[in-house]
C-alpha cells in the first residue's frame, strides 16, 4: 500500500500536503494497516471519509501529534467526516450549514492560517452515494443543492477554499472505466449528478478540480475506488470520485498529486485509495 517512489514521497519546503481518503471505516482500516501508510506520507491534513467509529475510537487508533476536527453521523456506524493537521486550526464548523444535515457526518470545515499569512479552509466531504428511485438519491441532491450555496459563500469569505473528500459522481467519462454500462443506470453516473459538478467548475461558481488540472484533460482516472467485489481491482475497473476542489488561486499552488492505489489487491486498507496532492505555499 504505501508508495516506495522517493519522488511520490518527497516533499518540498514550505509544501503543504493534504490527503484524502475514505476509509470504510477506520477500526477496519487499521487492522489493515493505515497506521503504516500515514507514517510513510509525512501528511499534513489528513482528510476521512466513513469513518464509522465514534470520536475516542478515532482519537485512540490515530494517536498524538493530531489535532482532530470529527463529525460523527446521528447513525451509528454510518458515515462520519474529520480532518486532522499538524497544525492547529484558527476555527472549525461541524456541518454544511443545513439543520437537515446536521447531525449526518458528511460535512465539516477548518481554516488554517498560512506562512504567508493568508486563510485556508479545508473541507472534508462525504457525498451520499445515492441510490436511484429511493430517499438516498433525494437527499444526494438536496446535499449537492446545499453545496452549491456553501461553495460560493466559503470562495467569497476565504482566501483559499480546498473541498476534498468522496463526492460519490464520476464527472466525465473519462473518469470511470466503463462508462456505457453506467452512464444514466447507476447513482454517480446520472447526467443530473453530472450537471452539479458541471456547475462546480463552471464560470459562476469557479471551484477547479485540482487532480484532473495536474493530470491534463484527457487522462484517464486515475481512479479511486474499485468495488471489493469480483475483479475490479485488478482489472482497474475504476471510478474517480474522490476529489480536491479548489479555489483557482490554491489550484495554482498545486505542484504533485497522486492516487497511492495500492500494489496488490489484499494490501489495500479500503475500497478507496488515498488522493494526496502538495501545494506550494
Amino acid at each position: 500500500m504505501i508508495p516506495t517512489s522517493e519522488e511520490i514521497l518527497a516533499k518540498s519546503e514550505r509544501a503543504l500536503r493534504v490527503a484524502s481518503v475514505n476509509v470504510n471505516g477506520i477500526r477496519a482500516a487499521y487492522k489493515r494497516n493505515m497506521a503504516d501508510w500515514i507514517a510513510a506520507r509525512d501528511v499534513d491534513v489528513l482528510c476521512l471519509q466513513e469513518v464509522r467509529a465514534p470520536d475516542a475510537i478515532v482519537r485512540e487508533l490515530t494517536g498524538e501529534g493530531w489535532h482532530i476536527l470529527h463529525a460523527e453521523a446521528k447513525d451509528k456506524g454510518r458515515a462520519g467526516v474529520a480532518v486532522l493537521s499538524r497544525a492547529e486550526p484558527t476555527a472549525v464548523r461541524g456541518d454544511i450549514g443545513e439543520e437537515y444535515f446536521a447531525e449526518s457526518g458528511r460535512w465539516v470545515e477548518a481554516d488554517f492560517t498560512m506562512e504567508d499569512g493568508s486563510t485556508l479552509c479545508v473541507v472534508s466531504a462525504y457525498v451520499h452515494s445515492g441510490e436511484l428511485n429511493t430517499q438516498k438519491q433525494v437527499d444526494k441532491y438536496r446535499f449537492l443543492e446545499r453545496m452549491n450555496v456553501r461553495l460560493v459563500e466559503l470562495k467569497n469569505e476565504k482566501d483559499h477554499v480546498l473541498v476534498v473528500g468522496d463526492l460519490n459522481v464520476v464527472h466525465t467519462e473519462k473518469d470511470i472505466k466503463n462508462w456505457k454500462p453506467n452512464h444514466n443506470k447507476r447513482a454517480g453516473v446520472m447526467d443530473e449528478e453530472i450537471a452539479y459538478f458541471d456547475g462546480f467548475f463552471g464560470e459562476d461558481i469557479g471551484y477547479k478540480d485540482v487532480a484532473r488540472e495536474l493530470a491534463g484533460p484527457e487522462a484517464q482516472g486515475p481512479y479511486t475506488w474499485w468495488s471489493f467485489r469480483g475483479q475490479a481491482f485488478d482489472n482497474n475497473a475504476g471510478w474517480r470520485i474522490d476529489y480536491h476542489m479548489a479555489t483557482a488561486q490554491l489550484t495554482a499552488k498545486a505542484i504533485k498529486s497522486h492516487v497511492d492505489r495500492a500494489s496488490a489487491y489484499d494490501l489495500r486498507f479500503s475500497d478507496h485509495a488515498p488522493l494526496v496532492i502538495d501545494y506550494q505555499f
